[in-house]
This record gives C-alpha cells, sequence and structure tokens, in this order.
C-alpha cells in the first residue's frame, strides 16, 4: 500500500423520518425512519454492496442507526458508533418552527436569535466542524485504501463541507446541499483530501419538499 492510496469517505444523512407533528426534533429520543426513510435505507445499502466498504459508523440516534443497518449488513459488518456524529444541538428542539407558527413572536425566544453567525441558538458551527473533522479522521486511518460509510445529520455534514471548502460557516439553512440519504464523499489521496463529490442514490424516493428553514432536526 503506498502513501497515495485512495480512500473515500462516505458522509451520509438519514433518510426520512416518521414525524407527524412537525417538530423539530434534533436530539431528542425516538424518532425513528418512516416507511420511505426505510426504503431510502434500502437504497443505500444497494448502492454500497459492490463497493470496497471496510466500516460502517453511525450517529447515536435512532434514526440514523436505521439508516446504517441495511448497508452495514449487506457487507457483512458491525455497525459502529461515534458520538460525534449526533446531530447538532438546538435549544428549539422539541417545538414547531416554521414560517408563520408563532415561534418567533414569543419573547422568551428572542434571547436565542441574537447571533445567527455563531449561531446563538445552538451548538456553534465551529464546534460542530471540529467534532465532525475529528469523527472522519478517526474512521479514515482504518479505512486506509477502501472506503467508510458514516451515518450523520443534515448539519454537521453541511458545516463540515463547508469548512473542509472554505467557506463561511454560517449559511443560508435552505440553500443546503445535502438531502435525505444523500452521500458527501470525501475522497483522500494518502493524507490529502482532493475531491469532494456529492450525490442522491435514493433522488426518486425523496418527498416532494424536504427539509425546514431551521432543519438541525434532520
Amino acid at each position: 500500500m503506498t502513501s497515495f492510496a485512495r480512500t473515500v469517505v462516505h458522509l451520509l444523512r438519514h433518510g426520512e423520518v416518521h414525524n407527524p407533528t412537525g417538530v423539530l426534533y434534533g436530539r431528542l429520543p425516538g424518532y425513528r425512519l418512516s416507511e420511505r426513510g426505510q426504503a431510502m435505507a434500502e437504497r443505500i445499502a444497494e448502492t454500497m454492496a459492490d463497493r470496497d466498504v471496510r466500516r460502517v459508523i453511525s450517529s447515536p440516534l435512532q434514526r440514523a442507526q436505521e439508516t446504517a443497518r441495511p448497508t452495514a449488513a449487506a457487507l457483512g459488518h458491525a455497525l459502529g458508533r461515534d458520538d460525534r456524529l449526533i446531530e447538532a444541538g438546538n435549544k428549539f428542539q422539541g417545538l414547531t418552527f416554521g414560517v408563520g407558527d408563532g415561534s418567533l413572536r414569543r419573547p422568551a425566544h428572542w434571547k436565542h436569535l441574537w447571533n445567527p453567525l455563531r449561531p446563538s441558538w445552538g451548538e456553534p458551527y465551529a464546534v460542530i466542524a471540529e467534532r465532525m473533522l475529528a469523527a472522519v479522521e478517526a474512521a479514515r486511518g482504518p479505512g486506509t485504501g477502501g472506503e467508510v460509510v458514516l451515518v450523520s445529520h443534515q448539519l454537521p455534514i453541511w458545516t463540515i463541507r463547508s469548512h473542509l471548502e472554505g467557506r463561511r460557516l454560517w449559511h443560508d439553512p435552505r440553500k443546503r446541499q445535502c438531502s435525505l440519504a444523500s452521500l458527501t464523499s470525501l475522497v483522500y489521496a494518502g493524507e490529502r483530501l482532493v475531491e469532494i463529490d456529492y450525490s442522491e442514490p435514493a433522488a426518486d424516493l425523496l418527498p416532494l419538499r424536504a427539509g425546514s428553514t431551521f432543519s438541525a432536526g434532520a
């Protein structure tokens, strides 16, 4: 194996979640995949079945674990867990937080909205980028020369991508390129990141409107 071995770390966003009340679920327990989300997870397993995937590692949250299991099973791997892949912390979890639902009108919430660049309502972007990068590096070593799948969430995946591509971390959530069951693939030649690819293996399964303005529960 040369020092320029090609290694790919796939950052997989989980599939669609069963969330009939439309809350920002964040890190709350008990949010499972919907039937469509389960189909998305199976599609990812089909996509990865013939690839040289050495490890499958997931966020501890149920929706991520359920997305990861079909791929791990298809490849004959034990499913790993890394808490650094967890969803971003958000002070509004458990609430509905769409435009027009009144959440922004509640004075008790205003103290959390003063600084969207940090952001003041949740885990700082810089902290998210740091922990995600650490999770990638921890998985990349054992996966050298092959591929690794890390199952995480929209905001953490978009944040590390922005960091690696040299963009500012604060952003318009509506413009994230990170759909349900999408793959953000980090391609390394030896120790050097040489490419970032994005793909949507389950594009035909996507709902008409995926995500929301405050999608830190995604």
